[in-house]
Formats: structure tokens, C-alpha cells, sequence
């Protein structure tokens, strides 16, 4: 059962105007890869690469998002949420990266936006949530290639002029860190490169058109609000070993600081330049001004805290932890001392909890999805957004990830992060237990800003 009366409770924990949400990404649920005049990603030919995905699957028809559109805006009218976060799939926009339009991909998100406001849903975009067009990256080295921020500074002000008066936000980028460390360090994910010279200047180039395209986006609409989304995590050392601490200090360096301090304080930190040597990226004058230019919003994505052991790869959990589906840790109260951390250690804009969620082996047992430990999960999390906003943080939204069971990327169709799942021989949505819940915490905080709102008047 729910329990009202602690929801209620939790709920007027939270400023009149908070965001509620929840997220998604394009390839991940849109299927339709090849509709429409839509050009290839780098996503759909890593996908065909043997054995990069666990299920040996791709996102090639995914939750059918695409030909399911106002079904599943129908699921966040009955989830009751403010807000929805999706990407913007850019080979569907501009098939090539570069050049002629596709007013087929266009027209999809205009749809998308025209029937979240009709459901009184505001939209918040981001543009790109790691499918860059295939052609790009044959063409020129993908974000290796400083090029490529320019194309995407271009693109960004197609998405501006078609769709900018209508959005509630555009964040430019979702984690730059995977674009940079797990598609071109690691390899795990597309475009599949190992090399920490061509990583790190990726990074830089991701960065260097988020500064470009926000330039661009506000050429075009200057009202609409423009920031970038992060994936952040406290990190740990194992032991009280020097050797650990320093280990930690270098891991933070490279998730934490290697991004905040560029956007924030308009540097890369040295303990990290000096650590990646003849790899640290080529930077050009002028590139950090404008990496630093202003935020209006800096989106938070946390899952799990990190411990770092000198000598070993950094571990998603602490021993003897109690973890996730993915085998990362529980710990909401490493969520409320990062955003404490950050707006001790940063002159911050408004931060927005972009992505929070957790997979777990859901299971469909006479029509119902019990998912209580997703919905604890849930809870404790948003109990500790509460906590750190007592802090003091200036913490605006949170998004729970994910509205439906999709591809997980390389873990392919294994993981499920869903508030409803999804049986994808039928395509069939169910609501899950934490469904229930959330949308009960919407009806409540709705409830409770309507009665503020009367007690003003």
C-alpha cells in the first residue's frame, strides 16, 4: 500500500515550482532507426559490431516510441508529472550532421512538444544524448575532430528556431564523460575507440560546442533557458592508504572536476593536465572563455557513489553494499553531500536532478509489477534531494529515469530502469508499484502548491 500520509509529508519538503519529472533519450526508446529519411547513428553501427552488447540486440525498433508517441504522453498525464526530458536525435534532425533538413525528423518533435503542452507537460530538451550522425564520424573523426563542434553549434540553432519558443529549457549536452572516456577511452560504447589522446580531446570538443551552441541557441531565442548535463559521483578511497587518496583525488579529477571547473571556472585543474601529460587535449584561444560562458541550469545525473583502489579499475559499490541490477551501490545520502559538495566548491546556477533511477529484475506476476525495492530506491532519493535543499542547495527539479523500460546501451534489453515496463514482443506498457508511488508524490505536491497558493491569496 501507499502510505499517504508520508508521502504528503514528503512532498511539502519542496519549494512551490519545484520540477517534477521524468526522462528519457531518443535512441533508447524512439525505435523507427532508418524511418522517415532518419540517417544513421554512430549507435546504430556499433550495434551490428559482434559482441558489444550484451543481448546482441540494438535500438533499432526499441520501446517503438517513434509510432507510439501519444500512448506514452499519456502514461505521464496519468504519472501526473510537470515536466518531461527527452533528446533530440540528431541524425533524424539532419540525417548527414551537416546540410539539408529532415522535416520528416522535424515535424516528430514538433508533435512531441504540441502534445506535451496540450497535456499541460513542459518540455525539456537535449540535443544530444550520444547518436551523433554516422556521418560525421566517417566523414571527419566524429568528436575527435574539432570540426564536429561547429556542426553541432549549427545544429543547435535549427533546434532553436523550430522548436525554441516552445521549450521549457535546452540542455546541450547529456555526459560528455561517456561520450569522451566510455566511446573513446574504454570503447564500451560507440564510436567503440580505445585511445586517451583522442578521448580527452573529445572532451574538449564536446565542451567547446556546448559553449558554441549555447551561444547559438540564445542568437535565436534569447529567453530560453540553456545549461548541460553532467554525470557526477562522489568517489571514495578504499582505504586511509596515500596511495588511495591519491587514487581518489585523480578519479575525481577526471569525472568531477575535469567539467565542472572548465564550465565554472574556466580551467581544466592541473593536478589532471599534468597526470594525462602528451594526452591532455589541444585547446585554442578563446576555447575555455567559451566552454565558461554562462549557465542558466546545470543538469545533475547521480546513480551511485564510487570507491577508488590504487592499482585497480574504480568499483560502483563499496563491500558488502547493498546494490542495483547494474551492481551499483544504494546511497542517497552520497547524493545530498555531492550537491552540497558542489555548491561548496562552485559558484553554481540553479541545479536540476536530471536523472536518478534504478535497475532492477522486474517480473510480471498476474498483470502487476511489484517493484518495491525501485520504489524505496525512489523514496530514499527523493527524501535526500529534500535533505540537501535544507542545506541550502539551490536544487530546482528532479527527473526520475527512466518513464519506460528501454535499451540499455551496451547492457542492451537486460536492465530495466522503467516506471513502466515494457514487454517488448507486444509492446505492452504496465505501470509498476513505483509508478504508483511517484505519481501519488505529484498529486500530493500539486495538492499541497495549490493550498500554499490559496493561503497567499
Amino acid at each position: 500500500m501507499i502510505d499517504a500520509r508520508s508521502i504528503e509529508a514528503l512532498s511539502r519538503r519542496f519549494p512551490p515550482g519545484f520540477v517534477w519529472g521524468v526522462a528519457t533519450s531518443a535512441y533508447q526508446i524512439e525505435g523507427a532507426s532508418a524511418a522517415d529519411g532518419k540517417g544513421e547513428s554512430i549507435w546504430d553501427e556499433f550495434c551490428r559490431r559482434p559482441g558489444v552488447i550484451a543481448d546482441g540486440r540494438s535500438g533499432e525498433v526499441a520501446c517503438d516510441h517513434y509510432h507510439r508517441m501519444d500512448a506514452d504522453l499519456d502514461l505521464l498525464t496519468e504519472l501526473a508529472v510537470g515536466a518531461y526530458r527527452f533528446s533530440i536525435s540528431w541524425p533524424r534532425v539532419q540525417p548527414a550532421g551537416s546540410g539539408a533538413l529532415n522535416e520528416a525528423g522535424l515535424a516528430f518533435y514538433e508533435r512531441l512538444v504540441d502534445g506535451l503542452l496540450r497535456r499541460n507537460i513542459k518540455p525539456y530538451a537535449t540535443l544530444y544524448h550520444w547518436d551523433l550522425p554516422a556521418a560525421l564520424q566517417h566523414g571527419q573523426g566524429g568528436w575527435a575532430a574539432r570540426d564536429t563542434a561547429f556542426r553541432f553549434m549549427e545544429y543547435a540553432a535549427i533546434v532553436a528556431r523550430r522548436l525554441g519558443d516552445r521549450l521549457a529549457s535546452i540542455a546541450t549536452h547529456n555526459e560528455p564523460w561517456v561520450t569522451a572516456t566510455l566511446g573513446h577511452e574504454f570503447g564500451l560504447f560507440a564510436p567503440g575507440v580505445r585511445n586517451r589522446a583522442i578521448a580527452t580531446q573529445v572532451s574538449h570538443h564536446c565542451l567547446l560546442s556546448h559553449g558554441l551552441a549555447a551561444q547559438a541557441i540564445r542568437a535565436v531565442r534569447g529567453d530560453i533557458p540553456v545549461g548541460i548535463v553532467l554525470n557526477l559521483s562522489p568517489i571514495t578511497q578504499a582505504t586511509p592508504s596515500g596511495a588511495d587518496v591519491a587514487q581518489a583525488a585523480l578519479e575525481d579529477g577526471l569525472l568531477v572536476r575535469w567539467y565542472m571547473d572548465a564550465l565554472l571556472k574556466g580551467n581544466y585543474p592541473d593536478d589532471v593536465l599534468r597526470h594525462l601529460g602528451a594526452d591532455a587535449p589541444r585547446v585554442e584561444p578563446g576555447d575555455l572563455a567559451l566552454i565558461a560562458g554562462p549557465l542558466d541550469f546545470l543538469g545533475v545525473n547521480y546513480y551511485y557513489p564510487t570507491v577508488a583502489h590504487a592499482g585497480k579499475p574504480t568499483s560502483p559499490a563499496a563491500p558488502g553494499a547493498s546494490t542495483t541490477d547494474m551492481g551499483w551501490e544504494v546511497a542517497p545520502a552520497s547524493l545530498t553531500g555531492l550537491l552540497a559538495r558542489l555548491a561548496r566548491d562552485y559558484r553554481l546556477p540553479p541545479l536540476m536532478i536530471t536523472e536518478n533511477g534504478a535497475a532492477y529484475r522486474d517480473r510480471v506476476e498476474n498483470g502487476r509489477v511489484e517493484d518495491e525495492a525501485r520504489r524505496q530506491y525512489l523514496e530514499s532519493h527523493v527524501r535526500a534531494a529534500a535533505d540537501a535543499i535544507e542545506r541550502g542547495v539551490d536544487l530546482r527539479g528532479y527527473f526520475v529515469w527512466s518513464l519506460l523500460d528501454n535499451f540499455e546501451w551496451a547492457s542492451g534489453y537486460d536492465k530495466r530502469f522503467g516506471l513502466y515496463y515494457v514487454d517488448y514482443a507486444t509492446q505492452a506498457r504496465i505501470a509498476k508499484r513505483s509508478a504508483a508511488w511517484y505519481g501519488a508524490l505529484m498529486r500530493a505536491f500539486s495538492a499541497a502548491a495549490a493550498a500554499a497558493r490559496v493561503a497567499r491569496a
